[in-house]
């Protein structure tokens, strides 16, 4: 979520629920939660030669956390063969604490240690490796285990909470070394890429051993076995020692063995101990300081930085790190990682099984619930994991085909009971609907349709585990297995569905009960189709959608790439006209395949907006009839005239548009979180599609269409409809039985003209199979289908007049800020927009008035375009390189499409290779095929003509462009985003250095510049559905101004995010963030810091290290840090987020000027002045631009630069700012207001500053060095001043203000819940003086 625009949306979607419901359940919910926040209590635990400590627990854990705890404290980590027992009784490890007798407040649990297996000493040595490689980041750079990286506590120096404590409080300023490195001062053009990684001193590993690898030796003989022998272990220590090591099953004893013979008898002395780390610490001095002083800084990290996050994390850069010697790396890596699951006996896991397992469990009440969500995110991320490993071994050639006998590109795969196809057309499946474009198509879609069946959770329905991996050009699709599928053909299986796209279709009955409960959801028709046989067969879903009951007697669909209805703007139908606001913009348009859907944002946003426009007539006709009857009094002249035509469709149609015209005023000018300024441009644009005239009602209500709560505005327009409104509800929720004859022809016109398919209630669903090539449908609907036809026109019509404009309407308001190309896509996606519309919306951009204040957003959709693109033109060109060309080729394509050097030269590996390879070749074809150099002849020239034609064709958007120097200069872009944006599409990793770019006489790039090439993964990610619950009524509460209770829910929520997700996920970083918030503007600053100090490790470490939210989450932690007194840390964190800013999207953002007010503020807060002027006065133009010279944004700017150049005592500069605000504040707020006056307060204070220096001035003139020289008051601005400000800009309110103010608050806030009672106003009104520029703060 970009700056917290999806909070609306959400809080729409929980409206559209019924608020009814929500009340009652959260009474309900509130008993569950008791239930499970069970009091802790607290356990002795006595581990041999420790002293014994207490511990927390809690009723709910099992033992086996206890064990995990055990294994993690600095003191006990060394063990990991024990048992616990409570009076001599061993405890079950799977036991919950709640269930084992006696155990109680205080009880002793004792740590003993048993005697070893083979599978226990492995663990063993692996668990002292992970605490010997514990402070390493080379598996976060290797993108492996779930590690990922975080940069956090090298700005901090350590964590947060502590630095308060050990350092003295920044009282001395002067300590303080505030000039930033060069790069980062506003107006610098370079921008180095190695402090994106800065290196962390506790990164140098202390070494505690040189070697520590498996023997080999291995396996012992049997007569050794017979003596306890498990395995044998070669060891270097630091003092060049070379042992030879027993693993027994009594535990780790030096034996008699050397490198070259065989003596496993024991040493003298053999140091038998329980513990590796016991032995090791008796045979070597240096392992047992360093592992100590390891251990301890081990313990000290924030635990966020070592939690294993659910999904991996990918970093596109890396330093060179060293590659050392590691056993168990290299066991895994040859032993193929199946036994990597090593905990679940039957070596394989059974994927299909777990997943549907999962889904089945009870989920009657909330711990269930839990249980449930918790178990199916887990499979879920186990399963992501092994899948992306699966295809990665698939393509690189380890694994082999189920049919070798084929081609490459036809070859399916089986590993891990995970199965693998390739993204390609095979047996021309696809041949009508575009071949490879449409079989590259399909596994997204599909993996669309499994989130969305997945999300509707319908028991007895069950959808396949699927996993879409990108990878060296090639895609892959993993999938679960149903069980049976492989031993019988594929026509016999299938009882739903068609397995030829419609040619021959088949139904079953409950498949049919099934689906009809998606069908509300989803918003799929059931609707007829005719088979081979001429007879018509009934489907509830799209006919490729395939129906098999599994021999475990399940219900599976799969297939589900048309579970949304196609897009006609790029599908073009003969003879079908699309609406002429589509036409005009130049649709249909040909597109690489007919597989192009809307999203499923776009149908409910459709529906949605569909629903006003129903409401709206049902209600403007009942007022009809109202006035019909006491016409003597008729108060709404401008309805009556109009519809004289009584229910024609047109007529209601314009009144509509009428209505929402008029809506659009209020919602303009009461809001002053959009800047007043912007109310011309927004009118200017919102009206112009309704001059259309009411060709398709969604025109009409351009850029209003975004949530339920806009059309709100339209009852203080006309007055008397909020009751025909309501009575309209009750027509509406009533079955259509007890109605009277004339409300049932209301619902019944109203029903028609936005084409619900029920006449009695408002229903909108679609039928998924209009316009599929080969689907025939019986005579007898052809009504049905013309109906829907015209429903799918009009959707891609509102997509095109509605859900467009409104995205730029939003950028305009800033309430959304995409900064990157991931963020960008999301927010088209929130807004049901594909991505292949990026061409039409950047073209919208381009004709809008306001076209400079979106030249942000422009650059980035640019970027975007381009790196799409040439990752389109990547994906071909990768197909041809053989594995040892590959960084060869991956460096000169980057040569060409970023390097100013104009012949680029591919580097073939060297001859000894290529003789060795020619005579392979002809004996055995390489995947790809094809000529295997091909790749080496690419130009620069040819690469962007290359990538103008893929905009042309693709998105069909002109670009005029032959390099890329030429496009860097006509769009403003910079190198090094382009690069960031096209390494993290197509998963190249690439080294940390700097890149000199612009040389005309060497590439950019060398092969020992390419370090790796990751997969790029898509999969569903379960959601947490009752904490999310928990979340979004938090937040509704704090909007409503209840902090402390949407505190108290909000906390709520972690708690159960944390039950489901455990304790990494992106969710839970947003709930944190939030929760930071509500601490800060509670006064907890302490709290809010630490809160705030997880949200950003946890953002590093789950979205990436310079992702625009990590960006965000520094602001804020910055802030917090300064109200905490931590300046020097403060700065840190927000040069660190302008140097990311910087890479990510330049200088050149609206964003940017909020970072630079902060920066500017804390350098004046240390009297920093010269510097802080140069970050405000950066500040004050990028505002200036992107919200207007008239913005109250901007008359902030102009008052905090007035306020520095005040504190260096130059009054005439500081007085023509202040005067500039103070015109600003006169024109938009008036005299009266608050703000003037204080403006013009300062100034009167400024003049008598200038007034008394000029005096002292002209003194020392006439009087010489004897002058009496009045004292001037310079004084250094407090930091309560300071902090005032920074609370301002980042939109910060603080609701105590005083007696007054809070008596009006209370009213203010009683008033909007009795508003919300009658279900008018949903949104809080925003006129309170208390919100200047922001409502009260929600991200």
């Amino acid at each position: 979520m970009v700056n917290g625009d999806g909070a609306h949306t959400e809080e729409g979607e929980s409206k559209q629920d019924g608020n009814s419901e929500a009340d009652g359940g959260e009474d309900s919910n509130e008993q569950e939660v008791i239930v499970i926040q069970d009091t802790g209590f607290t356990v002795k635990i006595q581990a041999p030669g420790t002293e014994p400590f207490d511990l927390q627990v809690s009723p709910q854990e099992m033992v086996q956390e206890i064990h995990q705890v055990l294994m993690d404290r600095e003191d006990t980590c060394h063990r990991t063969c024990f048992s616990l027992q409570l009076d001599g009784n061993v405890l079950d490890n799977f036991a919950e604490l709640k269930s084992i007798e006696g155990l109680q407040e205080g009880s002793l649990l004792k740590v003993v240690e048993e005697p070893y297996t083979v599978r226990e000493a492995r663990i063993h040595v692996r668990h002292i490796r992970d605490l010997l490689k514990s402070l390493d980041p080379s598996d976060a750079y290797n993108g492996v285990d779930c590690n990922s990286l975080s940069f956090l506590s090298i700005f901090t120096d350590g964590d947060l909470g502590d630095s308060g404590k050990r350092k003295k409080k920044g009282t001395e300023l002067e300590q303080i070394d505030c000039t930033p490195p060069e790069h980062i001062l506003p107006g610098s053009k370079e921008r180095p890429l190695v402090p994106l990684q800065p290196q962390n001193k506790d990164w140098k590993p202390m070494q505690c051993l040189k070697v520590l690898t498996m023997s080999g030796w291995n396996p012992p003989p049997g007569n050794r076995k017979m003596h306890g022998d498990l395995m044998y272990l070669y060891i270097v220590t630091v003092e060049e020692r070379h042992v030879s090591v027993t693993a027994s099953t009594r535990g780790f004893y030096l034996n008699q063995s050397t490198t070259y013979t065989f003596s496993p008898k024991p040493a003298n002395p053999s140091f038998l101990s329980h513990s590796l780390v016991e032995l090791l610490s008796q045979i070597s001095p240096a392992f047992k300081k360093n592992f100590t002083s390891l251990q301890k800084k081990r313990v000290q990290r924030h635990p966020f930085e070592r939690i294993a996050t659910p999904f991996q994390v990918y970093s596109w850069t890396a330093p060179q790190v060293d590659h050392a010697m590691d056993c168990v790396r290299a066991e895994d890596a040859y032993t193929s990682r199946l036994g990597y699951e090593e905990h679940i006996p039957g070596q394989t896991r059974d994927w299909n099984e777990e997943l549907q397992t999962t889904r089945e469990l009870p989920r009657k009440n909330l711990p269930e619930r839990l249980l449930r969500e918790r178990a199916i995110f887990k499979v879920h991320s186990d399963f992501a994991a092994a899948a992306t490993r699966g295809a990665m071994a698939v393509i690189d050639g380890n694994v082999m085909a189920i049919n070798p006998g084929e081609e490459t590109r036809m070859q399916m795969f089986i590993w891990n009971n995970i199965f693998f196809s390739l993204g390609f057309d095979v047996r021309d499946h696809y041949r009508e609907l575009g071949g490879d474009a449409a079989a590259h198509a399909a596994p997204t879609n599909d993996l669309n349709g499994v989130r969305a069946y997945g999300a509707v959770d319908v028991e007895g329905l069950y959808t396949l585990g699927t996993v879409v991996v990108d990878y060296r050009g090639y895609r892959v699709t993993a999938q679960s297995i149903i069980p049976g599928i492989l031993e019988r053909e594929q026509e016999q299986s299938v009882i739903y569905g068609s397995i030829d796209f419609g040619k021959t279709v088949v139904s079953h009955g409950k498949y049919l009960e099934l689906l009809d409960k998606t069908s509300r959801p989803l918003k799929v028709q059931q609707h007829k189709v005719l088979n081979e046989k001429e007879e018509s067969v009934e489907l509830c879903s799209s006919v490729e959608c395939k129906g098999i009951i599994g021999n475990d007697g399940r219900h599976y669909i799969l297939d589900l790439l048309r579970t949304f209805p196609p897009d006609l703007n790029f599908l073009p139908v003969d003879g079908e006209e699309l609406s002429a606001e589509s036409q005009r913009q130049g649709f249909p348009r040909q597109h690489r395949h007919r597989l192009a859907c809307l999203r499923q944002e776009l149908i409910e946003a459709f529906v949605e907006h569909r629903y006003l426009l129903f409401m709206k007539m049902a209600a403007i006709q009942l007022m009809q009839q109202k006035a019909n009857k006491d016409s003597s009094k008729t108060d709404v002249p401008a309805i009556t005239e109009t519809s004289a035509t009584d229910g024609g469709v047109d007529s209601t149609q314009t009144t509509a548009a009428q209505a929402s015209a008029d809506s659009t005023d209020p919602t303009d000018n009461n809001s002053t979180s959009a800047a007043p300024q912007m109310a011309p441009e927004s009118e200017e644009s919102s009206s112009k599609p309704t001059t259309n005239g009411p060709v398709d009602p969604t025109g009409t209500q351009n850029g209003e269409c975004r949530s339920p709560l806009e059309g709100k505005e339209l009852e203080e327009s006309i007055p008397g409809l909020a009751q025909a409104k309501e009575l309209a509800e009750t027509l509406v929720s009533e079955d259509g039985s007890g109605m009277d004859p004339k409300s049932r022809e209301v619902v019944l016109n109203a029903c028609r003209a936005v084409g619900s398919i029920s006449n009695t209630s408002f229903d909108i669903r679609f039928n998924p199979d209009i316009f599929s090539p080969g689907v025939r449908f019986p005579d007898d609907t052809l009504e049905d289908v013309q109906k829907q036809k015209q429903l799918l026109k009009d959707a891609a019509a509102f997509l095109v007049t509605c859900q467009i404009p409104s995205l730029v309407k939003d950028c305009l308001d800033h309430s959304t800020l995409p900064m990157d190309g991931a963020t960008l896509t999301e927010a088209l996606h929130q807004r049901g927009i594909n991505v292949r519309y990026l061409g039409t919306v950047l073209e919208f951009v381009d004709k809008t008035p306001a076209k400079a204040q979106l030249e942000h957003f422009y650059r980035i959709g640019i970027v975007e375009l381009i790196t799409r693109c040439a990752k389109h033109i990547f994906r071909t060109y990768l197909q041809g390189v053989e594995l040892s060309a590959l960084s060869a080729a991956v460096s000169h394509f980057l040569n060409c499409f970023l390097s100013s050097f104009p012949d680029a030269v591919a580097h073939l590996p060297p001859d000894e290779l290529v003789s060795r390879r020619k005579s392979r070749k002809r004996r055995n074809r390489v995947p790809g095929g094809g000529d295997n150099t091909a790749w080496a002849s690419l130009t620069p020239s040819e690469l962007w003509k290359n990538i103008a034609t893929e905009a042309q064709s693709y998105y069909h958007f002109k670009m005029q462009c032959e390099s890329v120097d030429q496009v860097v200069e006509k769009y403003g872009l910079q190198k090094t985003t382009l690069l960031r944006e096209i390494s993290v599409k197509t998963g190249i990793q690439i080294l940390l250095k700097e890149y000199n770019f612009d040389s005309r006489h060497k590439p950019a790039f060398t092969e020992e510049d390419i370090l790796n090439i990751f997969p790029v993964v898509k999969h569903v990610n379960p959601k947490a559905s009752d904490a999310f619950h928990f979340f979004q009524s938090g937040q509704a509460k704090v909007q409503q101004g209840f902090l402390k209770e949407g505190c108290e829910l909000i906390n709520e929520a972690l708690n159960l995010f944390n039950n489901v997700y455990g304790a990494m996920h992106v969710e839970i970083c947003a709930c944190l963030r939030l929760l930071a918030r509500l601490n800060y503007i509670m006064g907890d600053h302490p709290e809010a810091l630490s809160n705030q100090q997880k949200a950003v490790l946890m953002s590093e470490r789950v979205l990436g290290i310079e992702h625009p939210n990590t960006i965000q989450e520094y602001m804020h932690l910055a802030l917090y840090c300064f109200a905490n007194g931590q300046l020097s840390t403060a700065l840190k964190l927000l040069y660190r987020a302008r140097y990311l800013m910087l890479l990510v999207c330049g200088e050149d953002h609206p964003e940017m000027a909020l970072i630079d007010s902060n920066i500017g503020l804390v350098l004046h807060g240390v009297m920093e002045y010269d510097l802080s002027l140069r970050f405000l006065e950066n500040a004050l133009t990028i505002n200036t631009k992107y919200h207007g010279a008239r913005s109250l944004k901007v008359a902030l700017s102009h008052h905090l630069v007035a306020r520095v150049y005040e504190s260096k005592a130059e009054f005439r500069s500081a007085l023509q700012h202040e005067k500039e605000g103070y015109t600003i504040y006169k024109n938009q707020m008036g005299e009266a207001h608050e703000k003037t006056k204080e403006s013009s307060e300062y100034l009167k204070y400024l003049t008598q500053q200038a007034v008394a220096l000029q005096r002292t001035m002209n003194e020392i003139y006439k009087n010489g060095s004897n002058a009496s020289i009045m004292p001037l008051k310079f004084t250094a601005p407090s930091m309560a001043s300071i902090l005032e400000q920074l609370n301002i800009i980042n939109g910060i309110i603080f609701i105590p203000l005083s007696q007054k103010d809070l008596e009006n608050l209370k009213a203010e806030v009683q008033r909007r819940q009795q508003l919300q009672e009658l279900g008018k106003s949903e949104e809080p009104a925003e006129s309170s003086p208390l919100e200047l520029e922001d409502k009260i703060p929600v991200d």
